[in-house]
């Protein structure tokens, strides 16, 4: 772990370059006590996959004691193994069928599985939500299994429907409006996961967890999904 200096009043916190369950409960035990302790200087505190952006208040601490106090904060987070925390499980329903699965089939060739199997894969599997961003509302989940790992597409469709569930390498993500996007698409959710009136915006928080249901296409259009 080191601290890096990137403006005036921001710095950046690096660890290993590694995306794995296993580095971001580090990260994620990092940012609540940099949180937590630290409250009185901090403007802002973004986390991601293997980093965190803190920004202070040049006015109450220098840089250089804030970084300090980081340091020393953080100095053995990496050994430490912490308090077990449980995590929040979201359970998100997803209609996989063909009506909105729209690379479902050439993910299923490409790992030389049934479609049936890739969604078993999917579905079957807890998620790490490791940032947001992109676009409001929009979580980056992982880690997808090894086996229907898929790359983003070359070209990029011009306009991915609201609710799409995607694939991009070992990441996961459901596109929260509509939006240009280039990852491979296996299904779709019927619920608003983007609220401008809330104050939460989103309903996940990095460090959240996900978990995937499959639900019928009767189920979907109960539930106010749109094809």
């Amino acid at each position: 772990m080191k601290v890096v200096r990137v403006s005036e009043s921001a710095v950046l916190v690096l660890f290993e370059q590694v995306i794995s369950p296993e580095k971001f409960s580090t990260v994620k035990r990092s940012f609540d006590l940099i949180e937590s302790h630290l409250v009185d200087y901090l403007t802002d505190i973004v986390i991601s996959y293997a980093s965190i952006h803190v920004s202070f208040n040049i006015l109450k601490i220098s840089n250089s004691d804030f970084s300090r106090k980081v340091s020393h904060l953080l100095t053995n987070i990496e050994t430490d193994v912490g308090p077990e925390v449980t995590p929040r499980i979201q359970e998100i329903p997803v209609y996989y069928g063909a009506e909105v699965a729209l690379d479902l089939d050439i993910i299923a060739e490409r790992a030389n599985l049934s479609a049936e199997a890739v969604v078993d894969i999917h579905s079957n599997h807890v998620y790490d939500v490791y940032a947001i961003g992109f676009a409001p509302g929009f979580a980056y989940l992982g880690n997808v299994d090894e086996r229907i790992a898929c790359p983003r597409k070359e070209t990029p469709r011009k306009k991915i429907a609201k609710g799409s569930l995607g694939i991009a390498d070992r990441q996961t993500a459901i596109y929260p409006s509509a939006s240009p996007g280039g990852w491979q698409i296996i299904g779709r959710t019927p619920i608003t996961l983007v609220d401008f009136d809330s104050e939460n915006l989103t309903p996940f928080s990095t460090g959240d967890k996900v978990k995937f249901i499959p639900i019928s296409k009767e189920q979907y259009i109960d539930m106010g999904g749109e094809f």
